[in-house]
């Protein structure tokens, strides 16, 4: 039975300028011929798998993609080809346009015909009905009755970018709330590095995987149909009064299990989203990859720079370019009102920076002032978009200078007049005080303990000094998981956090 992979469907978009794949499966020994408009290419198909690669070609709209293999035919219209992005991450990537600050009034009024959005079908194994949900995913327009369920950010990113190419843009969310970045990522990859290996080793010796596949998705079940129960009672006490602590929750209505039994079945199992969404769209062509993800592996800040940073070498091996655009997006700020300030996001943050300096191609939205406290979903993602389309604009297009993509991230120290100065990237055109007095910066001498600094601007560095500090060695700026941020480039960008010295 000839079929093309579910991401090909009616409305898609397929990359510009780049050469397109188109696969699937077939009966083997078959020749599959493709037609994009007046382009034709063929391939055998092998083992059950076919892919056609067609030549690079110009924007343009209207298309009708075809598929044969003698036997059978598969017809597409209405296809578009402009710029193609994979959005992945977690429930801050996932959150939908219609829960979105402004969303509801967009859904309702807005024309967005440039934009189009195909939602991988989020399926943590492979059950009876994952085939069927295959086969009912396809490319949406704006417009349609599924984009209230588009990626908010996507959404963002998307219009800023459509309506500055003047090319149709589709985004392609791969994305699920509650992830770990190991849940994205393949069994051998992660086994191949020290940091990383313990997550496949825990899970594979847990007792929830040692019984039949049909015991733990039964038993995964059972969890699911106590756990909605659960969210439907915490929703009605957190209505009641939303800042109680956790703990009292559950003392009220009982234990909150998630995220269930560990077994093959749970969604947040390492490599299992990978399996089940990434590889079920690659390697579709691309342009490049968005990602805002690092809140469920706040337990281990230590390993998340080789979690980061081999999940993006594997993503870029597995849609055929080692080239490809990563662009992050760095945490906000948050915390939860009953809980410690760990530091833990702050190390993730850093991460997510190091990452960014370290590895070609990639581009980073800082995000840390659209958070809110006591609330890790925060609702305004159009300038998370739109950040991430500026970065874009800049490292991938080429069409805006550095200047306008970025605001002030730290590179450097002196010592001065018992004092630190600071000198930083994209401060060009100096800073910006956004709060009553100029906050979160600290210093601390060779004890290791930071106090409040005072800071003053001097054109583009930032000199530090604290009278109980006779002799600083380190500064840092929000280096907290929630606090006020004051501080922002002339363009109206914030600092990144930094610290100057690990310890």
């Amino acid at each position: 039975m000839l079929r093309a992979a579910a991401v090909f469907s009616d409305h898609m978009v397929l990359q510009r300028n780049k050469i397109i794949r188109i696969f699937g499966q077939g009966v083997t020994g078959r020749e599959i011929s493709v037609r994009l408009g007046e382009t034709r290419a063929r391939a055998k198909c092998r083992d059950g798998e076919w892919m056609v690669c067609l030549p690079k070609r110009e924007a343009q709209e209207g298309l009708i993609l075809e598929i044969s293999d003698g036997e059978e035919r598969i017809c597409y219209t209405d296809v578009a080809v402009g710029e193609v992005w994979l959005a992945g991450g977690q429930s801050n990537m996932e959150l939908a346009l219609k829960d979105a600050e402004g969303g509801s009034t967009l859904l309702r009024e807005g024309a967005f015909p440039g934009i189009r959005y195909y939602n991988t079908p989020r399926l943590a194994y492979r059950g009876e009905d994952f085939e069927e949900a295959e086969r009912s995913s396809v490319w949406e327009c704006f417009g349609e009755e599924g984009a209230a369920n588009w990626s908010a950010v996507g959404f963002y990113f998307a219009a800023r970018l459509a309506r500055r190419l003047h090319v149709t843009v589709g985004i392609i969310g791969c994305n699920w709330g509650g992830t770990s970045a190991s849940c994205w990522m393949s069994r051998e990859a992660l086994l191949a590095r020290e940091a990383t290996r313990s997550y496949v080793e825990d899970y594979e010796s847990s007792q929830a995987v040692q019984v039949p596949e049909a015991e733990q998705i039964r038993e995964y079940r059972e969890y699911q149909a106590y756990q909605e129960a659960w969210d439907k009672k915490a929703a009605s006490v957190y209505e009641k009064e939303p800042m109680m602590a956790f703990d009292r929750v559950q003392e009220l209505i009982g234990p909150c299990r998630y995220p269930g039994p560990m077994n093959c079945a749970n969604f947040t199992r390492p490599s299992g989203l990978y399996q089940t969404m990434l590889k079920r769209v690659a390697p579709y062509s691309l342009r490049g990859f968005l990602f805002y993800q690092g809140e469920s592996d706040d337990h281990r800040p230590q390993d998340y720079y080789t979690l980061l940073t081999g999940l993006i070498e594997q993503w870029r091996q597995d849609f055929g370019d080692v080239k490809l655009p990563f662009l992050l997006v760095q945490l906000p700020m948050h915390r939860y009102q009953h809980d410690p300030d760990t530091k833990s996001w702050c190390m993730i943050r850093e991460s997510q920076m190091r990452a960014f300096h370290m590895l070609r191609n990639t581009g980073i939205a800082v995000a840390v002032d659209c958070g809110q406290f006591h609330e890790i979903h925060p609702k305004n993602k159009k300038p998370v978009g739109e950040r991430l389309a500026l970065q874009a604009l800049c490292g991938v297009y080429h069409l805006i200078p550095e200047q306008e993509a970025f605001g002030p991230i730290y590179r450097d120290f002196l010592y001065r007049d018992g004092g630190m100065e600071l000198t930083f990237d994209y401060a060009q055109g100096g800073f910006i005080c956004r709060g009553e007095k100029i906050s979160g910066f600290e210093l601390a001498g060779r004890d290791g303990v930071f106090v409040e600094a005072r800071a003053s601007f001097e054109g583009d560095r930032v000199f530090l000094s604290a009278p109980e500090v006779e002799e600083p060695v380190m500064a840092r700026y929000l280096w907290t998981n929630y606090g006020e941020v004051t501080v922002y480039g002339a363009n109206g960008l914030p600092m990144a956090p930094f610290r100057t010295h690990t310890v």
